[in-house]
């Protein structure tokens, strides 16, 4: 199939990697490049810079709103378009463009975890399970009916970084089953009810509260990792926690109990991967070599 790929972050890459391994990519479309680095020079995203190794040709218009920029699409002539976290709202008209319409590889079991932040949402939600649909992309924010779905269990000290990868493979496994089966797929119109909307992470969620429930920090350390990471103030410096577990325990909220366990509001976490400013993640052997805690954590 003629396919136009368009997709920004690392989560895109593989399934990138995936159709141009077997369709005709014929063009990929990307967010510009952005300032990153020490010195702020541009740096094209990940997907634009995996495009460029593999030939492909690159597009990054900062909006698809104009006529020029729906007839260039257009132009392609694509069977289907594959969206995967791309960053623009597509219009009506690049919508209905290819033959087959836009594709959406979306990292939740819609209609629970709409928007920005699914795989995050889901962790600190504590969601037992999460998945990947397939969905048909239409006006709304991921309301089109869904085509193919698969669901996949929540490790119980899993990280928003190690979910991803696990479901952006799985994006790029199932999106290539949905393109074989196109024909035969029939559309599931989504529920209107269990619908649930995943806001953009805001840093100002990221602080941890101790006085919350043990389940809950663990969920918010686990859901904001690796990035923005949970963070706590250590002895006036602000340390990112990066992954932990629940364990029993009992002190008052912030209190250092032993190692790195610390007590919640209700039980305690164990912190199993921390990192302080400037330095490398370490886990607790490491960060705890030359570095006292105090005995309460901010």
């Amino acid at each position: 199939m003629k396919v136009v790929f368009m997709g920004t972050p690392e989560f895109s890459v593989p399934v990138l990697e995936a159709l141009a391994r077997d369709h005709e990519v014929v063009c990929v479309y990307s967010q510009p490049p952005r300032p990153a680095g020490r010195g702020k020079k541009d740096r094209p995203s990940p997907v634009q810079a995996r495009a460029e190794s593999l030939g492909l040709p690159v597009r990054h218009p900062l909006s698809l709103k104009s006529p020029e920029a729906q007839a260039e699409f257009a132009a392609l002539g694509a069977d289907v378009a594959v969206v995967v976290a791309y960053g623009l709202i597509l219009p009506q008209a690049v919508l209905d463009a290819p033959r087959h319409g836009c594709l959406n590889i979306h990292a939740s079991l819609l209609p629970r975890w709409r928007g920005a932040a699914p795989i995050h949402r889901a962790i600190m939600a504590g969601d037992a399970e999460t998945g990947i649909c397939i969905m048909q992309m239409e006006a709304g924010l991921d309301t089109g009916p869904v085509l193919l779905r698969e669901a996949t269990v929540i490790g119980a000290e899993e990280t928003t970084g190690a979910l991803h990868d696990r479901l952006s493979v799985m994006g790029a496994r199932l999106i290539g089953e949905a393109l074989a089966r196109l024909p035969e797929l029939v559309p599931e119109v989504q529920s209107a009810e269990g619908v649930t909307y995943a806001a953009k992470i805001d840093k100002a969620e990221a602080r941890v509260d101790w006085a919350q429930p043990a389940v809950a920090v663990d969920r918010l350390i686990r859901g904001l990792s690796p990035f923005p990471g949970a963070w706590c103030e250590v002895a006036g410096e602000r340390v990112k926690l990066l992954a932990s577990r629940v364990v029993p325990g009992m002190g008052v909220p912030g209190q250092v109990l032993h190692g790195m366990t610390v007590a919640c509001g209700a039980g305690a976490v164990e912190i199993t991967l921390a990192q302080r400013e400037g330095k490398k993640p370490m886990p607790p052997a490491d960060f705890l070599r030359g570095f006292t805690l105090p005995d309460r954590l901010g």
